[in-house]
């Protein structure tokens, strides 16, 4: 089993700086392989926004690149998501994601979601 919990989120206007926070916490021989970030806008489907392998390099949708960073504390087992240069098209619900190996299956764990409001 694994838990996702985040913080961080809220209102910023047009041009400020939000930093979301997610900790794993994993039981039962799971294992965390690949952890990032997902939004989605109000009538929009889900869409990626960054996903950082264990020990990898980060993968960054084009509307974030060099805006938006992603990092993870593997010992702590957090990931982060530092946004910059916000615009009110970054507003959504952003949910942290983790890919959990065990047993050579593959296992999708999501957080509760953060409200991210961006305002002109």
């Amino acid at each position: 089993q694994v838990q996702l919990v985040q913080s961080g989120g809220g209102s910023v206007q047009a041009g400020g700086s939000l930093r979301l926070s997610c900790a794993a916490s994993s039981s039962g021989g799971f294992s965390i392989n690949r952890m990032g970030w997902y939004r989605q806008a109000p009538e929009k489907q889900r869409e990626l926004v960054a996903v950082i392998q264990d020990g990898g390099s980060p993968n960054y949708a084009d509307s974030v690149k060099g805006r938006f960073t992603i990092s993870r504390d593997s010992a702590k087992a957090t990931v982060y998501l530092q946004m910059n240069s916000l615009s009110p098209e970054d507003t959504a619900v952003y949910y942290c994601y983790a890919l959990a190996l065990r047993a050579l299956l593959t296992f999708d764990y999501w957080g509760q979601g953060t409200q991210v409001t961006v305002s002109s």
